[in-house]
């Protein structure tokens, strides 16, 4: 598949790239996350790997220089959401980010519905707030 822009997905994700300082921890878990949601590997070379689903891909890049770590409360990105196919594909998730010892659920006190529908809000191994939404992720009522 091309990499080239498609002038027919304007503002549309074409990629995303990040780079990580435990390189191989991190490697792990993005492999995971995102086979569960339908992405397949795409490049791998020494120092990096790359997964595509469709004509978005994700970028992983071994970090060369020492930087205080990640923290989303600071400025600039927060966190990355990604669309799921159904409850149940955020259910498996759920479970399998409490079966690693790298990840951890956050708001597990309101889950599935901390953001007010029905997703996982989770931090992988570098601190990045990651968010799987359910197709049907109908509001929670009270």
């Amino acid at each position: 598949m091309d990499d080239t822009a498609d002038t027919g997905r304007l503002g549309r994700l074409h990629h995303i790239e990040l780079y990580a300082s435990e390189f191989a921890t991190t490697v792990d878990f993005w492999a995971w996350w995102l086979t569960e949601l339908g992405y397949e590997p795409k490049d791998d070379w020494d120092g990096g790997r790359s997964w595509r689903n469709g004509p978005t891909y994700v970028v992983l890049v071994e970090a060369d220089d020492e930087r205080p770590p990640f923290d989303r409360r600071s400025p600039g990105l927060n966190h990355l959401a990604f669309h799921a196919d159904t409850r149940q594909r955020v259910d498996r998730l759920t479970d399998g980010i409490r079966r690693r010892t790298d990840a951890q659920v956050l708001y597990e006190d309101q889950h599935p519905y901390a953001g007010g529908y029905y997703a996982l809000y989770c931090e992988g191994p570098e601190g990045v707030k990651l968010e799987a939404v359910a197709s049907d992720a109908k509001q929670r009522r009270e």
